[in-house]
């Protein structure tokens, strides 16, 4: 081993470059210093038995140096003891040729009898007997799953050449399973030997260094004691020289790291060797990896059956339970199968009942434990690792990313991310996708039992830093122009954690993700001291969870955060909890449960003071009135809001109440006001570079013009198109919904029936999507005057009899009115007709809207009538 660490040092000719005669002649002398020692080294090599892995340097060498005699003598020797007599004695041939041609002469003694002792057999030492070894360790009976993996598996040690695969997983996951299993399966196609070796990666011992390793390995092929050098090269070279003139499987168990496996490793064909690690060997070289995920629902409830007896059919919810709490994890499914099954009078429910919560408790045989099994794995990790595992157990989902861990832990990103690679190494932490993180649900609750440890303020505090984040991420998707209002209304003064925010590639595509641990970040406000948490984060978070139709992700926030406002007596808090869980009963029509949640918040907002909040409270009380036709009270309640809006001088105030009260009068048939107030708005949106309420207030306006005459059909079509592809890149679903439902009405007026029904039928399938029931009344009846236009009475009638169900249940006059107009166009004999107009009359007057002239208009035309025969009156 020294010889060959001193032959590497050398490069290239001595002294090169000099033309100094001394010097060349001391040159030459420091070359053939150099052969004579690879000669020397080579001969060592020769009697360690490497003579295989001896034929690539020698071949090297003797293309280098042609003419040393002692070079091409032990090149012919390895060839010879590698049993390749054909190649040693065409080599012999070659350098008699290379010698009579250059020098004259023939090969000297030496080579004459080497070549003589090849001819007759006698150069290559005697063959070891190999004699199968069989050492693999007893495998399971009820093995389960991994089809797919045992199928690529096979597949790879049947393309030849030394198939390594490294498994990988979290503890637990059945990697040495998966291996005996594999070898019991391919065991045939290696009948030399079967060998195995567990080099305690992750135990209570300490790792088996390589030579220890390899010193095992060899006994286990039969080699004895005193034929096991005693350098770790040379055990290298004699484990490789033995495994090749073998077929073998090698399990390497539980390996620490690729520094521990790599000498192990057979470098000529014919064998399999399955490493298994907790830790991702990224260093192995030519390996091919494997990860091990967690079973599936039906390979787990199979594995629990197999332990368990078949009593686990006959219960399939619970075991469903039971598995799902096991998070799919096998080791996690044996000790649960061996629960049950030394309780035989126990049902699965009953295992259920007691794991409950805390699962890793009831995880348990003898001294084997799931939490034992993840305790090896954490004690392993550098301190810094350790601590963001633990602080990982503060976090209450299971779904983070690297600001959130630099934030529980009070770390740089940067820092933060490269302990997150630790932990995924090593399968504490998954990455289900790029930069995206996850525990497995048995993990946190580990890591949740190490964070009990520390103490309650330390707790709190990484708590509190961690809703600090989320807080600031997302305040971050709401457009600037709305978000600086909102922060006020909120009493945030700056963006929270924004170092941390400014990390965050799309904060929107992250709040998505984060959806469904929102709830369990309020209800975690509480524990981190934080109370006002619960209102702030689900008002931050309302726009994009409100417009992307999650009415149940808001009313379940708003739900609790309203609870614990009201348990502290925190009447801010109570009155944005009140206006926000109002805006999914509005959504649904639910009214009057909206007009109360409403009317609260007015009530507190009014008592707190606070006149910019009263006025949002007020505007949105205006939306209620006017969905449901109550014009007059909608009236004056706008006026106020709007008096109060422009007395504060807040901008989104006041162009919230613009757009409400456009709309209103637009509806009530006042058109110029409206269209003023409406462009009022709209330089107001461009002035403050809010682009979604520019899109608004431009669909609003276009709407507004076309009720007043003031555009036509051809020219709205192309601006509702405009308005549609805008709503669609800034995911603003209402008015996309709205826009396609308009569009429609627009493109019926134009006699394209068949592309007004696409349009309003996307509208409704966008109304269903968001659960919006606001206006869903109004474009059912959108639709079925389409139908009416396109000559579909029968659709149509159906159409306006849904609307006019929808409408009475809603209590929407307005929407019951235009179902009934409807509904006698369609009527087949002049009575039907005739009820139904002066019902849509009688509305449309209380109203006090412009259709009441049409309905008017409808009745004037069937009292005219003198046709006694049963005229058809729907016009088609």
């Amino acid at each position: 081993m020294l010889l060959r660490r001193g032959l590497d040092l050398w490069r290239g000719d001595a002294l090169s470059g000099i033309e100094s005669e001394t010097v060349r002649r001391a040159a030459v002398a420091l070359d053939e210093a150099r052969g004579a020692a690879l000669e020397d080294w080579a001969e060592l090599e020769l009697a360690a038995g490497h003579e295989r892995d001896l034929i690539g340097p020698l071949t090297d060498l003797v293309e280098r140096f042609p003419l040393r005699e002692r070079l091409r003598g032990q090149l012919i020797r390895a060839l010879a003891g590698a049993g390749r007599t054909g190649d040693a004695l065409a080599e012999f041939r070659r350098v008699r040729s290379t010698l009579r041609g250059e020098l004259g002469l023939e090969p000297g003694p030496a080579l004459q009898e080497l070549h003589r002792r090849v001819l007759a057999g006698e150069a290559a030492p005697p063959p070891r007997v190999v004699r199968p070894v069989r050492s693999l360790p007893r495998t399971v009976a009820d093995f389960t799953g991994r089809t797919d993996l045992i199928s690529r598996i096979a597949a790879r040690a049947a393309a030849g050449g030394p198939a390594v695969i490294a498994l990988d997983g979290m503890a637990g996951s059945g990697k040495t399973t998966l291996a005996l299993h594999v070898a019991a399966e391919l065991g045939e196609r290696y009948p030399d030997a079967h060998l195995y070796i567990d080099l305690h990666g992750h135990s209570e011992r300490e790792p088996l260094d390589p030579a220890g390793a390899l010193l095992v390995l060899l006994r286990r092929l039969g080699i004895g004691a005193d034929e096991v050098p005693a350098d770790s090269d040379g055990r290298v070279h004699l484990w490789r020289a033995e495994m090749a003139r073998r077929r073998a499987l090698v399990i390497l168990d539980n390996a620490a790291s690729s520094g521990q496996v790599v000498d192990l490793l057979p470098a000529s064909p014919g064998s399999l060797v399955l490493v298994t690690s907790r830790r991702r060997l990224l260093g192995l070289d030519g390996a091919h990896p494997e990860s091990l995920p967690v079973l599936d629902e039906a390979e787990a409830v199979e594995l629990l059956a197999r332990i368990a007896g078949d009593r686990v059919f006959a219960e399939p919810g619970a075991a469903a339970d039971l598995v799902g709490r096991c998070g799919g994890l096998p080791l996690a499914i044996r000790l649960a199968g061996a629960r049950l099954a030394h309780r035989p009078r126990w049902q699965v429910a009953d295992l259920v009942k007691r794991v409950g919560d805390a699962a890793l408790p009831e995880l348990a045989a003898e001294d084997r434990t799931v939490a034992g099994a993840f305790a090896l794995s954490f004690g392993q990790l550098p301190q810094p690792a350790q601590r963001v595992f633990r602080l990982l157990g503060v976090h209450p989902g299971r779904l983070f990313d690297v600001p959130a861990v630099a934030a529980l832990a009070d770390l740089p990103a940067g820092e933060a991310g490269e302990l997150l690679d630790d932990l995924v190494d090593v399968h504490l932490v998954e990455e289900p996708e790029p930069d995206v993180f996850r525990m497995h649900d048995l993990l946190h609750e580990y890591a949740s039992a190490l964070a009990a440890e520390l103490p309650t303020g330390g707790r709190r505090a990484a708590l509190g830093r961690l809703l600090d984040l989320e807080l600031g991420a997302a305040l971050a998707t709401v457009p600037e122009p709305v978000r600086r209002p909102m922060m006020r209304e909120l009493g945030v003064p700056g963006l929270p954690a924004a170092t941390l925010v400014a990390a965050i590639a799309q904060p929107p595509a992250r709040l998505e993700r984060m959806r469904p641990y929102l709830g369990s970040l309020v209800a975690a406000a509480v524990d981190a001291g934080r109370p006002e948490y619960s209102w702030q984060l689900g008002r931050a978070a309302w726009r994009q969870l409100f417009g992307d139709g999650y009415n149940d992700d808001v009313r379940a926030l708003f739900t609790t955060a309203g609870a614990i406002a009201r348990r502290l007596g925190d009447e801010l808090g109570q009155a944005i909890s009140a206006n926000y869980l109002g805006s999914v009963h509005f959504r649904r029509a639910q009214y009057d449960d909206a007009l109360a949640l409403l009317q609260e918040s007015i009530r507190l907002r009014r008592r707190l003071g606070n006149p910019v909040a009263l006025a949002y409270s007020l505007s949105n009380l205006v939306g209620i009135y006017s969905t449901t036709s109550r014009f007059a009270e909608a009236t004056e309640v706008s006026l106020e809001a709007l008096r109060l809006a422009e007395t504060t001088g807040d901008a989104q105030a006041v162009s919230s109440h613009l757009d409400s009260r456009s709309l209103l009068m637009s509806r009530l048939g006042r058109h110029e006001e409206a269209l003023i107030l409406q462009r009022r708005r709209l330089m107001s949106m461009i002035d403050r570079a809010d682009r979604s309420g520019a899109v608004y207030s431009l669909f609003h306006l276009i709407l507004i013009r076309r009720r007043a005459g003031r555009i036509s059909d051809r020219a709205a079509e192309r601006a509702y198109r405009v308005v549609l592809r805008l709503s669609v890149r800034q995911r603003m679903g209402q008015v996309e919904a709205e826009a396609h439902s308009e569009l429609g009405d627009v493109l019926s007026s134009l006699g394209r029936h068949a592309e007004a029904i696409d349009q309003v039928e996307r509208g409704l399938e966008t109304f269903d999507r968001l659960d919006d029931h606001r206006i869903y009344a109004q474009a059912l009846n959108t639709l079925a005057r389409a139908r009416w236009a396109a000559g579909d009475r029968a659709r149509a009638e159906a159409d306006f009899g849904r609307a006019l169900q929808m409408a009475q249940g809603a209590s929407q006059p307005y929407e019951v009115a235009r179902a009934h107009l409807g509904l006698g166009d369609c009527a087949t004999d002049a009575e039907t007709a005739r009820a139904h107009w002066t019902a849509a009359a009688e509305i449309f007057t209380r109203l006090r809207v412009p259709e009441r002239y049409e309905a008017a208009a409808r009745l004037q035309e069937v009292d005219s009538q003198k046709d006694e025969t049963g005229v058809n009156h729907c016009a088609i």
